[in-house]
């Protein structure tokens, strides 16, 4: 759907001005005629074998980071301190109905991603000897998941956010927890959402945001009363891109 930016090519600043309402964006596309996942990469195994020996795939690039995949501008900013380090867990859920994704509902005072939905994580502390540790540590912190209830299976390709982070996604077979013992500053709220679901094209929106710059593209993925979009709907995007081949 997009190219890539040749190196040294000028690319849209897409960072969202403060009140930035994405829900209220319109729908420009609705991924319906997408290729489908196929339903053996439900199961916990096949999901395993395919992120451990993955086939041929590009992730997907979208205006959302686009401007920060350029070669020289990640040179530039890396020089200048301004790329942060980060991971994420992608936590699936082992449920008797079948796989489904822990995510968070941030607080609203935070200064990055305020309110939006994501998974638990963030950047790396000098102690993390890996992403993979980052998103476990983070996810403790963060929600008082236990690391002995998870099972790291692979990781996603990074992913370069408008505000500086490259974030490593981490992706894990969870043992569900009777309860989560959230950080109130970070956290909001912590809920699920079937796997199926995110992983359908049919739930996949592609929103068009014109601004004073020019248009912007971005995914969301409505589910009941929640609006999953930006770096995280980024995030599910690519993880259904490499189930679909």
């Amino acid at each position: 759907m997009h190219k890539t930016p040749k190196p040294g090519e000028d690319a849209l600043d897409v960072a969202a001005p403060p009140g930035f309402d994405a829900q209220a964006i319109p729908v420009h596309q609705v991924c319906t005629h997408d290729q489908k996942v196929s339903p053996k990469f439900l199961d916990p195994q096949a999901l395993k074998e395919r992120l451990q020996n993955p086939p041929p795939w590009e992730p997907e690039i979208t205006d959302e980071n686009r401007h920060v995949i350029a070669t020289d501008i990640i040179a530039k900013r890396q020089a200048a301190g301004k790329v942060t380090r980060a991971a994420v867990l992608i936590p699936l859920l082992l449920k008797q109905a079948g796989l489904s994704v822990l995510l968070t509902q941030r607080t609203n005072h935070l200064r990055d991603h305020a309110g939006q939905i994501s998974f638990p994580g963030g950047r790396m502390d000098p102690e993390d000897l890996s992403p993979e540790d980052t998103a476990l540590r983070e996810s403790w912190e963060e929600v008082g998941l236990d690391p002995k209830l998870v099972e790291i299976i692979g990781n996603l390709p990074e992913y370069l956010t408008v505000s500086g982070y490259s974030v490593t996604p981490v992706v894990g077979l969870v043992q569900p927890q009777a309860e989560y013992a959230l950080d109130a500053f970070e956290v909001a709220d912590v809920f699920e959402v079937p796997l199926h679901f995110l992983l359908d094209p049919a739930n996949h929106q592609v929103r068009l945001w014109q601004s004073e710059q020019g248009g912007c593209r971005f995914y969301s993925m409505p589910y009941e009363n929640r609006f999953i979009w930006g770096a995280t709907a980024g995030m599910l995007r690519n993880l259904y891109h490499l189930l679909k081949v």
